[in-house]
């Protein structure tokens, strides 16, 4: 079992920039594709962020050039630097691993989910 923890989350002001991280346990996830999931009120949940096992990455059209997803194998944590956030970026933003070292964006194909961390941004 892989137990994901996120934090980072908060309110700010639109053009400003957070830092997620999302700290896995219970198993090491160097192997997995691990991706990042946000939802809005009223609103699917989608995929933003996908880094597979080797690193190789991969963005929504809706965050391309201003969300960066990186890993660290050593500490098992997963990240997501956002910068130039905009209010339609408010959301619970979710961390997912998935068991197999290839990212896809259907969210039923990830097995493991963080709590949420909310993240706000005001115009």
């Amino acid at each position: 079992q892989v137990q994901l923890v996120e934090s980072g989350g908060g309110s700010v002001q639109a053009g400003g920039s957070l830092g997620l991280v999302c700290a896995a346990s219970g198993h090491t996830v160097s192997s997995y594709c691990m991706g990042w999931f946000r939802q809005a009120p009223g609103k699917e949940r989608e995929g933003i962020a996908t880094i597979d096992a080797y690193g190789i990455t991969s963005y929504a059209d809706a965050v391309k050039g201003r969300f960066t997803i990186s890993k660290d194998n050593a500490k098992n944590t997963l990240y997501l630097r956002m910068n130039s956030l905009k209010p339609e970026d408010t959301a619970m933003y979710y961390c997912a691993a998935r068991q197999n070292w290839a990212c896809f964006w259907n969210a039923q194909e990830y097995v493991y989910w963080g709590q949420g961390t909310q993240v706000t941004v005001s115009s």
